[in-house]
């Protein structure tokens, strides 16, 4: 396997002049699946679904799972502990994103037409903004492994409705009885909401999503994490492994060692 460079970041996670007998869609031995880690921990993988700003599931994610640098997984597990503790459970959107599901991202974003999800997910920026300004990216640190996009669910957990494709959409920023009707705790915004509402200290929210902002942010930094402020679900860890290196297996368990 060619060791790909991405503005001189490697992008297999190879060290150079190493043998790789992985093959090009296996992961490293320290990449596990976090339902193997803490199986208490809630998934709702967006991307390998339609429910997401693209609007169909996305080039790289095979299976709704949630795969993440061993480190990460296991500091989520001390995360979720703390969160059991005051009546909540995690819930990740997404974990580990290969580089060509990135790479997908930026190719629709530069295509004109397909604004088919522009009412729920960026209702007030034109497409055409969202690589400029931002929104959309080359590179992601989710595809190093140890970035989580994530939320709390209030336990016991209320049902969340299956999304219909083509149903009517409704702006990310409605207020939380009107918009999608994801069973987290009231965040001020849906998950993947382009728009400035979704700053983790936004003060455009009700007092009530700032303050479910503020615990996660305190429960995952608890954990060993930081948030980024533009977005009040992304979350890294401090001491991740991989922090240069970006890599391109597929969300699948057949990617996985013990796959």
């Amino acid at each position: 396997m060619v060791t790909a460079l991405l503005g001189g970041v490697m992008l297999s996670g190879v060290p150079a002049g190493a043998a790789d007998t992985r093959g090009p869609d296996r992961a490293p031995e320290s990449f596990v699946a976090l339902s193997d880690v803490d199986p208490t921990i809630r998934h709702d993988i967006r991307y390998v679904t339609a429910h997401n700003f693209v609007g169909r599931p996305v080039r790289g994610y095979h299976e709704p799972l949630c795969l993440l640098t061993r480190e990460t997984a296991e500091a989520l597990r001390e995360v979720q502990r703390a969160a059991l503790a005051r009546g909540y459970t995690l819930k990740v959107y997404d974990c580990f994103r290969p580089q060509r599901s990135v790479d997908d991202f930026v190719r629709w974003a530069r295509q004109d037409g397909n604004d088919r999800m522009r009412d729920e997910f960026y209702p007030r920026i034109d497409k055409s903004r969202l690589f400029p300004e931002g929104y959309i990216a080359e590179r992601s640190g989710h595809s190093r492994g140890s970035t989580v996009d994530l939320t709390l669910v209030a336990l016991p957990e209320s049902p969340q409705r299956p999304y219909r494709p083509g149903e009517p959409l409704t702006a990310c920023f409605a207020p939380e009885g009107e918009r999608f009707g994801d069973n987290s705790v009231d965040m001020g915004t849906g998950y993947d909401c382009f728009d400035e509402l979704a700053a983790t200290e936004s003060s455009g929210v009700g007092e009530q999503a700032r303050e479910n902002r503020y615990l996660l942010r305190d429960l995952m930094a608890g954990g060993g994490f930081s948030n980024y402020p533009a977005e009040w679900w992304h979350f890294t860890l401090d001491d991740e492994p991989y922090p240069d290196t970006y890599f391109d297996f597929p969300v699948a368990r057949r990617a996985l060692t013990d796959g």
